[in-house]
């Protein structure tokens, strides 16, 4: 998964006042890296978010350059960015006619080196194409909008194209009940709907999606921000591409949620509950392998099987269940390609 980076810029507006909407309007929508001008640095006051300071061509952030801006009107100058490649950490391009300047110049030229590539847009289309442009798109961009309504629409876009994960179905070989274990709720500060849930699995090789408890049932009321997830030594899927044991996420970590198409969007870890609980042990055989998930063994969790939500307690050997297969390793969370069998 490719992570996008936001720098929302409060900037080359004719008034304090346009400055300080932008503000407002990039933390309503939950942008929280501003850059400022120099003269603006009164408005870290309007609340919490990282802040950098634009000083003439140089990027900011406590005083440390974090990157430079480069305008971009002639051949020259781009050949001047391209020799900031592995010399500048971000190196932000403001070119006010892409076809004098192809934009998959630059990303083929920055790609691998240590730089990030952002480029100054202005509107949500303008951010689309910069991301979407030779596939692999710029990092991220520095978004001065023309308008203040636009910082709405790139969040819209954000959000609409998240990565989407391929997503399969493996068949049940084995449920066995287990003794109690320790297990891990998580609730997010966001609404999930149905056929949402997380990924959850005993090896990172393969994950389970484990749905949200949006559904009522006999016995409980729906809890529709909630995973519960799995024991403590269980992976979760993160934003990143990684993976990190449930026993590590606290409250204002974010997480991954994932829907039964493959679609996925962030959410913010409200807190987490470890509680003792009945365990549930799913084996399922995909591509000739065996893998495994635990889970609290209760009606109220559920799994995707058949085109529809399930619970755990309705399962049979047999069944298809919903889950994401990767292939490598894991290190440290962090994908690698090497052998590692986890049983």
């Amino acid at each position: 998964m490719i992570d996008r980076q936001i720098w929302v810029g409060a900037l080359f507006q004719p008034s304090s006042e346009n400055r300080k909407r932008i503000v407002l309007s990039a933390l309503e929508n939950g942008f929280d890296t501003i850059v400022l001008e120099k003269k603006d640095a009164g408005m870290t006051s309007l609340g919490r978010f990282r802040t950098i300071t634009l000083d003439g061509k140089d990027f900011r952030e406590d005083g440390k350059g974090v990157g430079v801006l480069v305008e971009i009107r002639s051949k020259e100058d781009e050949l001047r960015a391209k020799r900031l490649a592995d010399k500048a950490r971000t190196v932000v391009i403001s070119a006010k006619d892409w076809k004098v300047i192809p934009l998959e110049n630059l990303i083929v030229h920055f790609q691998g080196s240590s730089s990030k590539l952002m480029i100054l847009a202005r509107t949500a289309a303008e951010a689309r194409l910069f991301f979407e442009t030779m596939e692999r798109g710029a990092d991220g961009v520095l978004f001065v909008p023309e308008k203040v309504d636009e910082l709405a629409k790139l969040r819209k876009l954000m959000e609409d194209t998240s990565p989407k994960l391929d997503l399969r179905e493996g068949k049940i070989v084995s449920l066995r009940q287990l003794g109690l274990g320790d297990r891990v709720c998580i609730d997010t500060c966001s609404m999930l709907s149905i056929g949402e849930g997380m990924l959850i699995g005993n090896q990172s090789s393969c994950l389970f999606l484990i749905h949200s408890e949006t559904l009522e049932s006999e016995y409980a009321a729906s809890r529709p921000f909630r995973v519960n997830a799995g024991p403590v030594h269980a992976y979760i899927l993160m934003p990143d591409g990684s993976t990190r044991y449930l026993s590590e996420l606290t409250g204002g970590d974010e997480a991954l949620v994932v829907g039964a198409g493959g679609q996925t969007r962030k959410v913010v870890v409200g807190r987490t509950k470890v509680e003792r609980r009945p365990l549930l042990l799913i084996e399922a055989e995909v591509e000739g392998e065996r893998f495994s998930t635990i889970v609290q063994n209760a009606e109220t969790i559920r799994v995707y099987s058949k085109g529809k939500v399930v619970s755990v307690s309705r399962l049979k050997v047999g069944d298809p269940i919903l889950l994401k297969l990767e292939r490598g390793g894991r290190h440290f969370g962090m994908h690698v390609k090497e052998t590692i069998r986890e049983r």
